[in-house]
């Protein structure tokens, strides 16, 4: 499925249910009031609220193996990250290689089964056109570390931009660039390119994971600006 015709699908749905599990931001006590007006970022402009309301509606579906469209989605996923031509079965161990606990790629942590995958990640991200311009397949677990927690870290980097957005750290990023998802897609590629590099340039192993998540965590949230900039020049080169 292309980028486009997943975003047009979950445009088109009322997606009522999730809209209603986004979290607002919870009551601040009047210190964290009175500091958070003296640093405030930039409001994101009116016309793109609908636009970030939709994104984090997204975030909140579930997969469902009785949609076609998020079928179709998880075929992407397969080929973009495998760079196959051909398909694959919607239960089996291939999903094992991508770095999902199970045999379902729909599982990305031991026992969370019923825990919603977000569509951000799974639509987004994957299936942007980032994916395409890059000049080898991703490294998941079966084709550069067997030790690397791909699909966990990859949930985990979908996380920390969905919070990046709702605490307003990007909207001077969508405001400048008037969009919402394009940025999201951007920040989520860089992070990860950001990711690998630091996997490679210190050796991580699955016990790092923890300490690299937090770097990514402040680079995403205090500089993203300075990631985006990382993936033009990898980009470019």
């Amino acid at each position: 499925i292309s980028f486009s015709e997943a975003l047009e699908h979950f445009q088109s749905m009322e997606l009522s249910e999730s809209r209603g599990k986004v979290r607002s931001p919870g009551r601040q006590g009047i210190l964290a009031a009175l500091l958070r007006c003296l640093h405030r970022p930039p409001r994101l402009r009116p016309q793109l609220q609908g636009e970030q309301e939709l994104v984090l509606a997204m975030a909140q579906c579930a997969l469902d193996d009785s949609e076609w469209v998020h079928m179709r989605i998880l075929q992407t996923i397969y080929q973009q990250l495998t760079r196959s031509r051909l398909g694959c079965p919607r239960y089996g161990a291939h999903w094992e290689e991508l770095g999902f606990q199970g045999r379902t790629g729909s599982n990305p942590l031991p026992g969370e089964i019923c825990r919603p995958i977000p569509k951000i990640h799974l639509n987004l991200c994957w299936s942007s056109s980032v994916l395409s311009q890059l000049p080898q397949p991703l490294p998941t677990t079966s084709n550069l570390n067997p030790n690397f927690p791909f699909c966990i870290m990859s949930v985990n980097i979908t996380r920390i931009v969905i919070q990046a957005l709702q605490e307003e750290r990007l909207s001077r990023e969508c405001n400048r660039r008037q969009q919402v998802i394009g940025v999201l897609n951007d920040l989520y590629a860089a992070a990860f390119l950001r990711l690998s590099r630091l996997w490679k340039q210190q050796h991580g192993t699955i016990a790092d994971a923890g300490f690299f998540l937090k770097e990514l965590e402040l680079s995403t949230k205090k500089k993203p600006r300075q990631l985006l900039k990382s993936l033009e020049a990898y980009l470019s080169h």
